[in-house]
């Protein structure tokens, strides 16, 4: 089963414990953190911690019926996103149409049903294959991976900003002092490896 964020800093906690308690060098430390931000499923997780006492293997507490939940949620967001923007435009072109009737003494001919009409004719299309595909998975996985990018953007900025403060670094740092930072903050683990989509 697939690994969460939370998850993976669970994991996280418990090996800079295990660094804390010289059960890990440095250099082990940072393998395993990078392989904890990096790792897909709980199997992958679960081996970090294997050889490390008074760690407990990761065990999903979802039930079946809450795994049904999320996918259906998964799939209720793709059709959001695949049908979003064919309801704004059926609503805004009906209510020009409605506006128009109004105004008008006669009956008009309901003429943006040549605009949604096709159109929601190769969105029928595209929804039946995009299902039969998987697409509502890769969807969730590409939107998930975005909000680990601006999470990870914005958890930066906090460290950059509280470097400035702690005068660690200047007011405007340089790229190589930029990089030379982040990669400190992540040896130390106060800074997770950049998320990397999903393969």
């Amino acid at each position: 089963m697939r690994a969460a964020d939370d998850d993976r800093r669970q994991v996280a906690d418990q090996l800079r414990l295990a660094l804390e308690e010289g059960r890990l060098d440095l250099t082990e430390y940072d393998e395993r953190l990078q392989g904890a931000y990096a790792a897909k499923t709980y199997a992958e997780l679960d081996r970090l911690l294997t050889d490390l006492p008074n760690s407990a293997p990761l065990v999903p507490a979802q039930s079946a019926e809450v795994v049904g939940v999320e996918a259906e949620g998964t799939r209720a967001a793709w059709l959001g996103h695949v049908w979003g923007g064919w309801a704004k435009a059926a609503v805004f072109f009906t209510l020009i149409w409605g506006i128009s009737s109004l105004a008008s003494t006669e009956a008009i001919f309901y003429w943006p049903v040549w605009i949604v009409g096709p159109w929601g004719v190769v969105l029928v299309f595209r929804t039946i294959g995009g299902l039969a595909s998987g697409e509502p998975r890769k969807h969730a996985a590409e939107e998930e991976h975005r909000r680990r990018l601006r999470e990870h953007k914005r958890d930066r900025k906090a460290l950059y900003t509280k470097a400035i403060a702690a005068g660690e670094l200047p007011d405007k740092p340089s790229k190589e002092q930029r990089k030379a930072f982040i990669a400190e903050a992540m040896a130390r683990g106060d800074l997770p490896p950049k998320p990397r989509r999903d393969q």
